[in-house]
């Protein structure tokens, strides 16, 4: 399924979940008074439970999972880190239906984007009840990915309940170049991590895309992947294109020729320059596409704006500055183009 067929989105500007804080309203009142594609908020800085690991907690199906000393670990049901991931996941749920219900929107349609945890990022990052990683254990991390793509699609039918809103789902996946790579840090020297091939990550994220059953986008704010990327038509990426090189014009231009959606990293996730405007850094994606050989009508059809990574780190003052940016960009690519 193409995501853009489904939903129109290009010409917007969205987020990539996280944001500063602690306030679960504040932030949702933000998203979703400076964005017309809002999100899910996140919030890191409530601590355990709320970062985009432990927030999987509240998420999967028949995997409890808990926090120890050194991180997270798949373990023994009722869990005081899982009660809080889904403690803040209901908080942050009932702060958007609370905006949604005061402004008219729940039962409009209305494109909403939820974010979970891609199954390889997370596989590398928790351990199993014997202090291994889950990616070590083939049959461990296929767990994950099936636990993950049933809890994705209850969460998604819960906020549809909620908000009547299009859902678009958002894989994170940090990782996943090291996990093909076989480049996960193991605990020790003796405890190898085999790597994935890019053939069976493709068809785990492929079985789990169609388990949730709506528009999805793929994220990393590490360089791109293209032997992932050329494999997974129909699906949505959101990239960090502050940094692409001449090898990557190729990749961008496959991707946006095929009619996928990109979410194209450009606003400064933190240390913003209040000076940044959105006619400039429009203006810088018309180039990109310039130099890519595409006409312009792409940034319309297929390109949304984001940060190039989450505002977790940002100052309150940024992340609002940041998000409206990306509004107003999205705005000038989906108003004329041709004109920037």
């Amino acid at each position: 399924m193409n995501a853009a067929e489904r939903i129109q989105l290009g010409g917007t500007g969205t987020g990539i979940g996280s944001m500063p804080g602690t306030d679960a309203r504040e932030a949702a009142a933000v998203v979703n008074g400076e964005l017309d594609l809002a999100h899910l908020v996140e919030l890191p800085a409530r601590g355990v439970g709320a970062d985009m690991i432990g927030r999987m907690a509240a998420v999967l199906v028949d995997l409890p999972m808990d926090a120890d000393t050194w991180g997270y670990r798949l373990g023994s049901r009722g869990a005081g880190s899982a009660r809080r991931a889904r403690d803040h996941l209901q908080a942050d749920l009932d702060a958007v239906e609370e905006i949604w219900d005061a402004a008219g929107f729940i039962g409009t349609s209305r494109p909403f984007k939820i974010q979970v945890c891609g199954p390889f990022t997370l596989s590398a990052s928790v351990e199993l009840p014997s202090g291994h990683k889950v990616l070590r254990d083939r049959g461990a991390w296929r767990d994950v990915v099936a636990s993950t793509a049933e809890g994705t699609r209850e969460l998604v039918g819960e906020v549809t309940r909620r908000l009547g809103a299009e859902i678009i789902v958002q894989l994170d996946e940090p990782m996943v170049g090291q996990v093909i790579d076989g480049a996960v840090v193991p605990l020790t020297r003796f405890d190898t991590i085999p790597a994935v091939p890019v053939v069976e990550v493709v068809d785990a994220l492929r079985g789990l895309i169609d388990v949730v059953d709506c528009p999805a986008i793929v994220h990393s704010c590490a360089a791109p992947r293209w032997d992932l990327i050329t494999r997974m038509p129909g699906v949505g990426w959101s990239l960090d294109v502050t940094s692409v090189t001449s090898d990557d014009l190729d990749g961008l231009g496959m991707l946006l020729d095929r009619g996928d959606m990109l979410v194209a990293g450009v606003v400064p996730g933190t240390g913003g320059d209040r000076r940044v405007r959105a006619e400039t850094v429009a203006t810088r994606l018309a180039t990109l596409v310039d130099r890519i050989g595409l006409p312009r009508k792409v940034l319309s059809d297929s390109v949304v704006v984001s940060p190039t990574c989450g505002l977790a780190g940002a100052e309150p003052g940024w992340a609002k500055a940041a998000l409206g940016v990306c509004a107003a960009t999205g705005e000038l690519l989906g108003t004329d183009p041709e004109a920037l």
